[in-house]
């Protein structure tokens, strides 16, 4: 089964993944979680250029380096892991492309899904969770200060996160397109809820799912 996460920076994602993780450990399933882009040596070091370098990416170099990195840790990791019967918790796969180079830096969005088709070895998750959180509100857990501007702008961000908060409302619009586009795969889930309270709700969708699949 192929699990995704989805969402803002701060919307919660990484935490929902290790509770998703230890949910389906604990019923003895065999479960990998991985992060976009990361997860192989490559990956990494396309991760490290994209989010720490301070130098300018135009937006199609930035596709392309997203894409580059994907196509690695799907061949490498996530198919071989998905043949031998393993889940795959992935935070972030080709809906965030979709949505941050798509609807945030406003390339061609047929362009992106063959571009993401190839990328992604036309894998297609089995079911994917979007975490919604304004770009405020996501600022504000980010720095946990409410006295502090509004803006996405600080040597604190890295540099996606320094796209300003224009960028981040056409990326929350862009997911929120793409929900209404796929509601037999992705479910939406209020970000603002307590962590515990999301995972009941993605426990039960998942437990559905199984039930569904078995």
């Amino acid at each position: 089964m192929l699990i995704t996460f989805e969402g803002i920076d701060g919307a919660g994602k990484s935490t929902q993944v290790m509770k998703l993780k230890r949910y389906l450990q604990e019923r003895g399933r065999e479960v990998l979680a991985l992060r976009e882009p990361g997860g192989t040596p490559v990956a990494e070091e396309i991760r490290e250029l994209l989010l720490e370098s301070r130098n300018d990416i135009t937006p199609v170099g930035e596709l392309l380096l997203f894409a580059a990195s994907r196509a690695e840790l799907v061949q490498q990791v996530i198919r071989p892991a998905l043949e031998n019967g393993n889940d795959v918790i992935l935070d972030r796969f080709y809906d965030s492309t979709t949505a941050y180079q798509g609807y945030g830096r406003g390339l061609d969005l047929d362009m992106l899904a063959e571009i993401n088709r190839i990328a992604s070895c036309s894998l297609v998750p089995d079911v994917t969770f979007y975490l919604d959180l304004t770009p405020e509100d996501a600022l504000m857990r980010k720095f946990s200060e409410k006295s502090l501007p509004l803006a996405f702008e600080s040597e604190e961000l890295d540099r996606m996160e320094n796209s300003g908060l224009d960028f981040y409302r056409r990326v929350r619009e862009g997911y929120h397109k793409i929900g209404g586009e796929n509601p037999n795969r992705i479910i939406i889930i209020d970000a603002l809820l307590s962590p515990s309270e999301i995972h009941r709700k993605i426990i039960s969708s998942i437990d559905a799912l199984c039930t569904k699949t078995a």
